[in-house]
């Protein structure tokens, strides 16, 4: 009688310990570690669709998760101490916005699950074995935009146009990755280009002055470096009256002309998604394919046409935010 005793008193005993465990597990406060290259609309639309995905998703920040955030302001040296810092906390995933902050959290850590987003051509940025089967501790959403639909757009709101203004950030490779797919563009629709690059935002300014009078609009893919440098090619072009199609929302609202891109709030809402199969279903990144936003929008700065004398098609008009 007494063994059966202690027997149940062990098998308590172990239920009580599990289900001990059991509620630590299920209260367990998850920490997301957030690097972002840059502030501009884009990469911060970015950020805030995956904290808003997450709390739909039932996620909510010092509840039952943890986000500790950082802003790299555009420099390698942050980015680099951010990544170190990230992976010090034993952050639970780690959010890299942009590919020079993915590539540099790649370079910190195989083992904590990485999640990109705003990252053209992750395969191309040496972040996964490819797109499709990543087979790394890392995956996330592409903001791969329709750049020959944008070369298109450009047709058709300055129909005249004879030569482009390539401008881009020589050193992203998302940007480079872009540019070659606008360049076949351009030659299918007998548009010369001329390749206009910038090494850091203090060039920008002068890279589009030596624009003026050679070119007849530009072209600008999703490059971080000239999206947060807007404002300064905007007061540059809209003196001289040239369009400036862009690629993206953010960079079209910071003085771009127009757009027909994606939508980087639901990108990054799109993001938490994936966040929260690895939670929830213990899914790995390895085995997450790379993941696109399926449908795109047109917009245009109207302040912008009004200072230059451009018409925006009806039809393009019609529909567009």
């Amino acid at each position: 009688m007494k063994k059966i005793s202690k027997v149940l008193a062990v098998l308590c005993l172990a239920i009580l310990v599990a289900g001990l465990f059991c509620s630590a597990a299920k209260n367990k406060v998850l920490k997301i570690g957030v690097v972002q290259l840059v502030e501009h609309p884009a990469l911060d639309a970015s950020y805030k669709g995956f904290v808003d995905g997450l709390k739909e998703l039932g996620y909510e920040d010092k509840a039952n998760i943890k986000i500790y955030y950082e802003n790299a302001q555009g420099e390698q040296a942050n980015c680099l101490t951010i990544a170190d810092k990230l992976v010090s906390k034993r952050c639970d995933l780690i959010f890299a916005i942009a590919t020079q902050a993915a590539q540099t959290v790649a370079s910190k850590t195989s083992t904590i699950p990485v999640l990109v987003t705003a990252v053209t051509d992750p395969k191309t940025a040496g972040l996964v074995e490819s797109n499709e089967h990543p087979g790394t501790n890392i995956s996330g959403t592409s903001d791969l935009t329709p750049v020959a639909a944008q070369i298109d757009l450009l047709k058709k709101i300055v129909p005249d146009a004879k030569k482009v203004g390539l401008l881009y950030c020589s050193s992203e490779e998302n940007s480079k990755f872009q540019i070659n797919i606008a360049k076949e563009a351009c030659k299918k629709s007998g548009l010369a280009f001329v390749d206009a690059t910038v090494s850091n935002t203090n060039e920008v300014q002068q890279v589009v002055q030596s624009l003026v009078g050679k070119v007849d609009a530009i072209y600008a893919p999703t490059d971080n470096m000239i999206a947060s440098s807007m404002a300064a090619v905007s007061l540059v072009a809209t003196e001289a009256k040239i369009p400036v199609i862009c690629g993206e929302s953010g960079m079209c609202q910071s003085g771009g002309l127009a757009t027909y891109g994606i939508n980087y709030y639901e990108l990054g809402k799109q993001t938490a998604k994936m966040a929260d199969e690895i939670f929830k279903k213990g899914k790995k990144p390895a085995e997450m394919p790379i993941q696109y936003l399926d449908t795109c929008d047109f917009m245009y700065n109207k302040e912008v046409a009004e200072a230059i004398g451009i018409s925006i098609p009806a039809e393009l008009i019609k529909g567009s935010r």
